[in-house]
């Protein structure tokens, strides 16, 4: 669960040339509305599995001025105005400006908190003692143009606004989260025009962080290599991606980090040669040795898998299922076509 303790929102305006730099947090204890709002970006960012990850390097200016705040040399508030006239600046030099508001905040997450059975905000609010992981969060948040009724007058009108926020389920794209214990980095961004440059601002410009493949990238080249290590070797593509997957899940469900190198001696368990081949694989793709992964993205990533056959069917069934007998069953032809027979069904629901 997410517990907020700052957050503040600061707002651009390119077209006038004119920053407004909040002088006080947004009110969380007087407005409900307003905490959820940020409290669903806060969640929806912490558990993407398109976050790529990093570590700060040497001369990192923001990590100067994290480590300030975090041994209680600057307000959190102060930090934000620091971290809102960088973006400020840097922003506005974009060939192509995109209006935005800058939302910064600090959080815990405990993972899932039940009380009583229930995930209540209130009764979990109330209940909540457990120190979780502390991040520190920035996000861009991109405001779209929008077009509204005006009554009055003889006539009702429409008018045109360009400040509203992005809604709560909408994915935001350019954003930045730093554990404050570890000070390890997940983030999001774009690439944008500068100067005629290509630049990504966030880890290249403002963290001057290390860029680690996502969780999402290192899950598709998993499968993608045992899928091509299967079809080499004359064995059942699905069958073994789908094993790959639920190795996938099985491993962030028990560590939160998934090794891909073990993904694969567990799908090839038996077959020492495509052991090895897989390994190559993995060494020439240049993924990472490990890559953290929360539990409910594993689960999300992995836990089914489909299929479409040359004959326009698809098939969705659950990862583990494949090393469940008379449940899913594929079995290769003389001719070299395969039979799937599904058992074990109770009941079919027109979907």
């Amino acid at each position: 669960m997410i517990r907020t303790n700052h957050a503040v929102l600061h707002a651009f305006d390119f077209e006038t040339g004119s920053a407004y730099l909040s002088e006080d947090e947004l009110p969380f204890v007087d407005d409900k509305q307003v905490k959820s709002y940020v409290q669903r970006h806060l969640r929806r960012i912490s558990s993407s599995a398109e976050s790529r990850h990093g570590e700060f390097v040497e001369g990192s200016l923001f990590a100067e001025q994290l480590s300030q705040y975090l041994a209680n040399e600057n307000t959190f508030l102060g930090l934000s105005v620091q971290v809102a006239q960088w973006f400020w600046e840097e922003l506005r030099r974009a060939d192509s400006v995109e209006q935005c508001d800058l939302l910064v905040a600090e959080f815990e997450d405990t993972g899932e908190m039940k009380v009583d059975g229930k995930t209540d905000d209130a009764g979990i609010d109330a209940a909540f003692e457990a120190s979780g992981k502390r991040w520190f969060a920035v996000l861009v948040l991109p405001r779209k143009l929008s077009f509204a009724h005006e009554v009055g007058g003889s006539f009702n009108g429409i008018y045109r606004h360009d400040g509203m926020l992005p809604s709560p389920t909408q994915k935001v794209v350019s954003y930045l989260l730093v554990n404050e214990e570890t000070l390890e980095i997940d983030f999001s961004d774009k690439p944008r025009l500068i100067a005629g440059r290509e630049v990504n601002v966030i880890p290249d410009e403002f963290l001057k962080c290390t860029a680690k493949a996502s969780s999402k990238d290192v899950f598709a080249a998993v499968a993608e290599i045992v899928d091509e290590v299967a079809e080499e070797a004359g064995l059942t593509p699905a069958l073994e991606v789908s094993r790959a997957k639920a190795a996938l899940a099985h491993a962030a469900e028990r560590d939160e980090v998934v090794s891909p190198v073990e993904v694969g001696r567990e799908v090839f368990a038996e077959r020492e040669d495509l052991r090895e081949r897989f390994e190559q694989e993995v060494r020439e793709q240049r993924l990472p040795d490990e890559v953290p992964v929360k539990r409910g993205v594993a689960n999300r990533m992995a836990k089914s898998h489909r299929i479409r056959t040359d004959t326009g069917i698809e098939i969705t069934f659950p990862s583990d299922l494949v090393d469940r007998p008379g449940y899913i069953d594929f079995t290769r032809e003389e001719d070299g076509r395969l039979t799937i027979t599904i058992s074990n069904v109770a009941r079919i629901d027109n979907r």
